[in-house]
């Protein structure tokens, strides 16, 4: 099973302490999932970050693994912690205190899509829930994991570059009205998930392939973020949301006519990326 909640995609030479992942990037709507929906497909695919894994494709090509998620957010988010469960949504779950993302429809099995539109009719059974946790957040988890212990053992640190995308919405009021919007924004939450002389790092190269970055704001980094950035141990973590509309129709979810441009751009800066701790000695990949 674990096959189908993950791919990794190994370089022919690991040259780099820095994994990219895709965790919101997966398409693969069941047929059982899509008719238990109140939502067409095409409304299910709202919350996907469409196109995210081919946009970041190339990354093995310098020396990066990269880790991408196969089934869509709505079904299971990879980017909560296994423990938001939604009592408006899952049977037999109590309400435990004030969680603002589970709050909103936005836990582990998500209540609703872009602009909170439901998913369901009624409720799901915890048994259909927590066979979504073990068949596929868990071993996207460990794969993830046993990705940056790797990392960590050949070059004695790691970095976790976590892709995303927003909708173009989200960052229209981010900046005074005339000064120009992010068309990326960094997270890592406010410097708790990774040494700043990484993220600058990581900002440069984004800014020198034509990209307008902002840190944190409006999205600083969630449940990944927080879990796997321990810069103590040195293992670092940032999240990359990149504005939907560079690349993508947002309304029909097609790639647009700047795509391939778009995706130009992020090759340049993946280039840079992978040569963060290159002082590290290249090692064949298993």
């Amino acid at each position: 099973m674990s096959r189908q909640a993950y791919s990794v995609e190994m370089p022919q030479m690991w040259q780099s302490p820095v994994v990219i992942a895709s965790p919101h990037s997966g398409s693969n709507y069941l047929k059982t999932f899509v008719s238990q929906s109140v939502l067409d497909a095409k409304r299910l695919r709202s919350s996907e970050d469409a196109f995210v894994d081919q946009l970041f494709a190339v990354a093995p090509e310098f020396g990066m693994p990269m880790l991408t998620a196969q089934m869509p957010r709505a079904f299971v988010d990879l980017n909560r912690s296994s423990g938001e469960l939604d009592p408006a949504l899952i049977e037999g779950v109590r309400r435990r205190g004030q969680n603002p993302r589970v709050a909103s429809g936005l836990g582990v099995i998500p209540r609703v899509v872009s602009n909170g539109r439901s998913i369901y009719r009624g409720k799901i059974s915890m048994a259909e829930a927590q066979a979504r946790i073990d068949q596929y957040w868990t071993p996207y988890h460990a794969a993830l994991q046993q990705l940056l212990d790797a990392s960590h053992a050949r070059f004695g640190e790691t970095i976790l570059v976590d892709c995303h995308s927003m909708p173009h919405e989200a960052v229209e009021g981010v900046s005074p009205k005339r000064a120009l919007r992010p068309e990326i924004v960094l997270g890592d939450r406010f410097g708790a998930a990774a040494d700043g002389w990484i993220v600058d790092e990581i900002e440069a190269a984004f800014a020198e392939a034509g990209f307008r970055v902002a840190r944190n704001a409006p999205f600083a980094g969630a449940y990944i973020t927080q879990t796997y950035g321990r810069p103590a141990r040195r293992q670092h973590a940032i999240q990359v949301e990149i504005d939907r509309s560079l690349y993508m129709d947002e309304t029909d979810i097609t790639p647009n006519a700047q795509f391939a441009t778009v995706k130009a751009q992020l090759t340049r800066a993946l280039s840079r990326v992978a040569t963060l701790g290159s002082d590290r000695k290249p090692m064949a990949a298993e």
